[in-house]
Formats: C-alpha cells, sequence, structure tokens
C-alpha cells in the first residue's frame, strides 16, 4: 500500500480509482459517524473517508473528532457526493492524537469562521485554518520562486550577517546585540556604557540590511543576492510593518539604474507567474475570500479588482517608468490634492511620497505599475548615486496597486570622494564602514541593487490586508509571543 499526500492523491483522480493507500492527516469534520474530512496540509482541499459504522469499534470512533490526528488505510472509490471525484474507503484507522471536543471548542481549530485578530492570537494553531494554510503555501512558493530565478539567471547566493556593527539605512531604528548583564551594565569614564568590554567588543546590531555586504560579495563575484531576516526597531502599529521580516536583496556589478529597474520588473513577474502556474487551488481559495472581503467594505474602498485581477494587471502590463519630479507634477495637479483629501499635501518638490500618493499614480493616474526614479538627495540612504544636477540620487521605487512601495533600489555611489562627501554630509561614520570605503579603492565600478520584502510581495499576492496574517509568527511592538 502506498502512503499519498492528500493532494497527491486528489490530483491522480480516477486514475487512482481501486487502489489501497495509506494516507494520513488531521480530521476537519466527522459527520453521522459516517463520513470524515481530512487534510493533511498538503493542499487546500480536503478528502472525504468513508467509514461503515458497523467494521469498527465504537470506542475507536468516539476518538475520530475535530482535529484529531489518524491514519486511514483504505481503497479509492469514485465519489457519490460533489466536489470532488475520489473518496477513500476505510479498512483501517489508527488515532495518533486525540482532541478533546471541550479544548477544540475554546480554539480556532472549532470548525467555524474566526476573525483574523483572533487566528493570530492563536498563531500556533492558525496553519490548521484554511485561510493561514493558504497564505503559507504560497509563501512558500514565493520563496521557491526567488531562489530559482536568481539561479537560473547566473546569481550567487551570499549569507549577510545577522549580527552586525554598521547601520546600513543610517536611520538608528535597530535593536542591540549584547552579553551584558542588563541590571549591571559596565561604565567607562564618561559614565556610559562601555561596549569595548561586551562580547564583540564594540556595540553591535540585528541587520537592517544586508546591502553593504552583498556589494563587497558583488565586487568579486559579479552578481550577487542575500534572502534573510532583517530587523527595524520602529514603533510602527501598522498594517504594513513588521520589526522582523525577511529581505530580499540582489547586487550587481557593472549595472546602472536602468538595468537594476529591468531586473526588479522581470524578477516580480517571474515571482508572481510561479505562483499563478503552481497554487491555483490555494488562489481560487484566496480569491473568493478577497472578494468577500470586499463586499464587507463602504463601496468607495472596495478594490475594482478582484485578486487574479490584481496579478494580472502586474503580469501584463509594463511598468511605466517616470521620474520623482515628473510624479510631484502629477500629484500637486491631482484632484485629490486640490480638494485636500491627501492626508499628507503635495506642496513642494521634496517630499517624501506617502503610500497614498503612490496608490494614486498606480490605481488611479496610470493604472499600471509603476516605477519612479531620481529621487531627492536629502530624503534618501547616503550609499545612492549623485546625479549631475547634485539635487538627486540615481534611486528607484516600484510601486504595485493595494501595496505602494514593493521594492526600493538604487545605482550605488563608486566614486570614493563622492561617497565620503555623503557620508560626512550624513554623519556616517568612516570608521565604522571603513571596509565598505576599501569597495571603491581597488577597481570600483558602476554597480546597482534593490531591496524586497518578501511579506510585502506575499501580500500582494494573497490579497490579505494586514502584513500580521503572512509570516508565521509576526513580531510587532508589544508583541513576541510564540
Amino acid at each position: 500500500m502506498k502512503v499519498y499526500s492528500i493532494k497527491e492523491l486528489l490530483s491522480k483522480g480516477k486514475n487512482a480509482l481501486h487502489e489501497e493507500v495509506i494516507v494520513k492527516g488531521w480530521v476537519r469534520s466527522f459527520r453521522s459517524n459516517q463520513f470524515i474530512s481530512l487534510n493533511d496540509g498538503s493542499g487546500q482541499n480536503n478528502l472525504q473517508i468513508i467509514i461503515n459504522y458497523s467494521q469498527f469499534d465504537t470506542n475507536t470512533l468516539k476518538l475520530i473528532t475535530t482535529a484529531s490526528a489518524i491514519r486511514v488505510d483504505g481503497v479509492v472509490a469514485e465519489s457519490k457526493g460533489a466536489g470532488q471525484e475520489i473518496e477513500v474507503v476505510a479498512n483501517k484507522l489508527k488515532i495518533y492524537g486525540h482532541a478533546n471536543p471541550d479544548d477544540v471548542q475554546e480554539t480556532i481549530l472549532q470548525p467555524k469562521r474566526h476573525s483574523l485578530e483572533k487566528l493570530r492570537e492563536q498563531a500556533h494553531l492558525r496553519f490548521r485554518t484554511n485561510t493561514f494554510a493558504a497564505v503559507m503555501r504560497v509563501r512558500n512558493s514565493l520563496s521557491f520562486a526567488i531562489h530559482q530565478y536568481f539561479n537560473t539567471n547566473g546569481f550567487f547566493y551570499v549569507n549577510t550577517p545577522i549580527i552586525t556593527g554598521s547601520d546600513a539605512e543610517g536611520a538608528g531604528e535597530m535593536f542591540t546585540v549584547t552579553n551584558f548583564d542588563l541590571d549591571n551594565l559596565p561604565k567607562n569614564e564618561e559614565g556610559k556604557t562601555d561596549y569595548s568590554r561586551d562580547f564583540f567588543a564594540k556595540k553591535t546590531n540585528l541587520t537592517v540590511s544586508g546591502q553593504l555586504e552583498a556589494e563587497a560579495a558583488a565586487m568579486g563575484l559579479g552578481k550577487v543576492y542575500t534572502f534573510g531576516p532583517t530587523f527595524r526597531a520602529e514603533n510602527s502599529n501598522t498594517t504594513r510593518h513588521l520589526a522582523e521580516f525577511w529581505m530580499v536583496e540582489p547586487e550587481v556589478a557593472f549595472y546602472d539604474l536602468e538595468k537594476d529597474i529591468d531586473l526588479a520588473e522581470d524578477f516580480l513577474k517571474y515571482c508572481i507567474q510561479y505562483v499563478v502556474d503552481n497554487c491555483k487551488d490555494d488562489l481560487d481559495f484566496l480569491n473568493k475570500r478577497f472578494e468577500e472581503e470586499q463586499k464587507q467594505k463602504p463601496k468607495e474602498e472596495r478594490s475594482e479588482q478582484n485578486l487574479y485581477e490584481k496579478l494580472e494587471f502586474v503580469l501584463k502590463n509594463k511598468f511605466i517608468r517616470l521620474s520623482y519630479t515628473e510624479a510631484i507634477d502629477i500629484l500637486k495637479k491631482s484632484k485629490p490634492n486640490q480638494k485636500g483629501k491627501f492626508k499628507y499635501p503635495i506642496d513642494e518638490w521634496g517630499a517624501d511620497l506617502q503610500s497614498e500618493h503612490e496608490r494614486y499614480l498606480v490605481e488611479k493616474h496610470f493604472k499600471t505599475p509603476v516605477v519612479l526614479f531620481d529621487y531627492p538627495a536629502k530624503i534618501k540612504a547616503f550609499y545612492m548615486r549623485l546625479n549631475d544636477d547634485r539635487k538627486t540620487v540615481r534611486a528607484m521605487d516600484v510601486l504595485f496597486p493595494g501595496i505602494g512601495e514593493i521594492i526600493g533600489g538604487s545605482q550605488r555611489e563608486e566614486r570614493l570622494d563622492v561617497l565620503r562627501q555623503k557620508m560626512k554630509d550624513l554623519n556616517v561614520d568612516e570608521k565604522e564602514l571603513w571596509w565598505y570605503l576599501d569597495t571603491r579603492k581597488f577597481g570600483t565600478v558602476p554597480h546597482a541593487g534593490f531591496g524586497l520584502g518578501l511579506e510585502r510581495l506575499v501580500l500582494f499576492v494573497t490579497g490579505m490586508g494586514n502584513i500580521r496574517d503572512v509570516i508565521p509568527f509576526p513580531r510587532t511592538p508589544n508583541n513576541a509571543e510564540f
């Protein structure tokens, strides 16, 4: 007898008729002491198990409750019910783990619709729900597609430090890493914490980005990418921010900004197409969920597109490319701006664009994904290449419907003298980044890269509304449960 995953068995359909099989999973429901709905996490659809009541011990049947884990040995038969071609007629049953109905009643495993907030409170159990399981399978497919894309295109996967002494963004919103007894911190002569006596003999943090180290790797390997956890100690309790998230960061030697934008567009379309091609059942489920959710919203807040239409919107359209300056002109003249409907009015060049501005450009003005480039230097990081106008840098952001910015990148400043001056202007410590400056001394070249927050992409592809629902155990202010 062959052991099948439920997805594998259902995909065989009538080709599996009369085959003796073994399936294992968790009971979603048990009706009339005859029909078990079984799911093992391999796919969205459940398998129906048929029980002949008279063949089994009554005590065994009593243990088949919602959320219990069981093994079924049986024969595949044609299903008489609607919804699937086959079912399994059980010959033998084994109970791996019984779930007490009284305990289940207090959890999200109870077979009824639960709020996403309730699911977050029991994050250790939400893998067993239809919605979260679908999201996690899509997340897995996106992660696989990311690695496959870069591997196919000649990139090398590098692992950059999680513990670092540098602040790649210059924002200072970092989590400190220490081996000190926090109740007995050593002090120096100035009365400040003496980090020279800490584990690394200096102040260290959890990384906010692997970009700087990836640049160093690209200077020897040509085309590299990182894919790992990053951290921001940003006290933002929003639906779009996490304190711990996964970042994808390619860096390419001999690239300029135009090639960087080409790479970002091709990369995004590849990953989305991979999910469309390989996650049909989960996307069907998530699309229905998305449409139902939209019906509950006020008419003016509803999405004009369902989930599939949003994905096609990205796949079928060439991304519009326009400068920050052109975008500001469009936004200043827009109806929402002139009628005071933007929460953050656009008054002058140099404003830092907000999500509402980005979404207006994508969803209302151009009705296509948008790439903005050449941002004001004063609102961007020190490592971005300064343009000849001395006031803008070779930065770019990719904007998506419903999300706003999904990718941020730039051509990096390869000129040592210009980089030094920018670091000085922005109070970035040269001594801390001596090794980064070295990469400009020994055969400097034009190079570029970008960063993609995996959770932002999962958010877009699944149609979920809160970033806390696309990562297994979200880390947010006041929340480090599980």
